[in-house]
């Protein structure tokens, strides 16, 4: 188990406005986790506005990561288009890594052992909630996913709250993590999860420890699945749209854009850009 770093404390009843967040703190950033639906896209589409802020930071020379709750093979088209040095998939579970030639790299935080034993038993919970929950049904991007499973709440049908609630705890009754994006409900058997994928990237990629230099590094995302950064980036960035969450987050985001969704993360990157010195250091590698 990691020690949690320590970070700034989130209120339960207070965000803080973007224009807030110091600009010394934001001067001396390495890099920039985000997640993916809902904060660099509208309807399943990255926002033209959140691409460029994406490449404008690598220009700067900032680490970019993507880490997100979709399938691996649902991620496998964008990490060789979009400007990023990584996207982490499932939770934290699975890397995916541009490398020469447009190539793509996949790293696992479990071995092939471990993931087919595993993959075994989630298909027999899923083929549980569909049977056991009425109109519950598996993500359509479900064909991608290696390391877990997902149930679609948001993305292109509408379950409720208490619904939601009956899945999760499914899920849990079986030994699984679950966790709550803006549009699945996602579970799974493994220690993995967004921080863990976070702390497992940087070591793979750049040989750095992750919560030894937590200041340097900022989180965007918007919904439940993203508290657990919230809690533990003191630079911990929610786009506007995370505000259909709060009720539900134990954890809020430290600060908050103007903009939703794709707009909200261009919002952050500016930010942490117009605060960046000419000289400051690059991501390594």
């Amino acid at each position: 188990m990691h020690a949690q770093p320590t970070a700034l404390p989130s209120s339960p009843h207070h965000l803080l406005p973007l224009a807030q967040w110091p600009e010394a703190a934001r001067s001396h950033l390495l890099g920039v986790f985000t997640d993916i639906d809902d904060t660099l896209t509208t309807e399943g589409a990255i926002t033209a506005d959140a691409l460029h802020a994406l490449g404008d930071l690598k220009a700067a020379g900032l680490c970019v990561v993507a880490i997100t709750g979709r399938p691996v093979g649902w991620s496998l088209p964008f990490v060789d288009t979009w400007p990023i040095d990584a996207i982490v998939a499932e939770n934290g579970a699975v890397a995916l890594l541009p490398v020469a030639d447009s190539r793509i790299e996949k790293r696992y935080q479990q071995d092939a052992a471990t993931r087919a034993a595993n993959f075994s038993r989630m298909q027999a919970v899923l083929a549980r909630i569909e049977r056991e929950i009425p109109g519950v049904g598996r993500a359509t991007d479900s064909p991608g996913r290696e390391t877990d499973i997902a149930i679609d709440h948001s993305e292109f049908v509408q379950l409720s709250d208490a619904t939601i609630a009956q899945v999760v705890a499914l899920m849990r009754g079986e030994g699984m993590h679950a966790t709550v994006s803006s549009i699945h409900i996602n579970g799974w058997y493994g220690d993995n999860d967004k921080l863990e994928g976070a702390r497992w990237i940087t070591r793979e990629l750049w040989g750095r420890t992750l919560d030894d230099e937590m200041d340097r590094w900022a989180y965007v995302g918007d919904s439940t699945n993203d508290q657990l950064m919230f809690r533990t980036f003191a630079h911990s960035i929610g786009v506007a749209n995370v505000a259909r969450f709060v009720p539900q987050l134990e954890h809020l985001p430290r600060y908050v854009t103007q903009g939703e969704r794709g707009a909200g993360f261009a919002e952050a990157a500016r930010a942490i850009l117009s605060a960046r010195p000419a000289l400051a250091t690059d991501c390594p590698g």
